[in-house]
């Protein structure tokens, strides 16, 4: 069982490894992790789950859906809610046009598990 206060991160990524390189070390971080695939995955999550602090969502995911349409709405339901985007093309993010896509930190892939961490500290705190 997880401890209460441990903060909740969505954590939305479609290439298994990544994934799972990202869900370990989160975990070992002391964050709860709640993984998603895609966006149905990434919406079933958001739609049950009563508590989350931080998404952090790749941009380009399977089916044409992007990170920023997934970020989007979750923010509207969830205005405290951090976000961190990661991308090989962080220049799609910000060509995106989205007011999120300007405010939200980016991560270019490959960056480090620290780099990570140090933002995950800003923003959460």
């Amino acid at each position: 069982m997880s401890h209460p206060t441990a903060k909740v991160v969505l954590l939305v990524e479609d290439e298994p490894h990544i994934r799972a390189l990202l869900f370990d070390y989160l975990a070992s971080e002391g964050y709860e992790v709640l993984e998603a695939a895609d966006a149905t995955q990434a919406f079933d999550i958001l739609a049950t789950k009563p508590r989350l602090d931080l998404l952090v969502t790749d941009f380009r995911l399977p089916g044409g859906i992007s990170g920023v349409m997934i970020a989007e709405p979750a923010l509207k339901l969830r205005p405290e809610m951090k976000l961190i985007f990661i991308s090989g093309y962080p220049i799609e993010i910000y060509e995106s046009g989205s007011e999120i896509a300007r405010s939200a930190p980016i991560l270019a892939k490959p960056f480090s598990l620290e780099t990570l961490r140090n933002q995950i500290q800003q923003l959460l705190g």
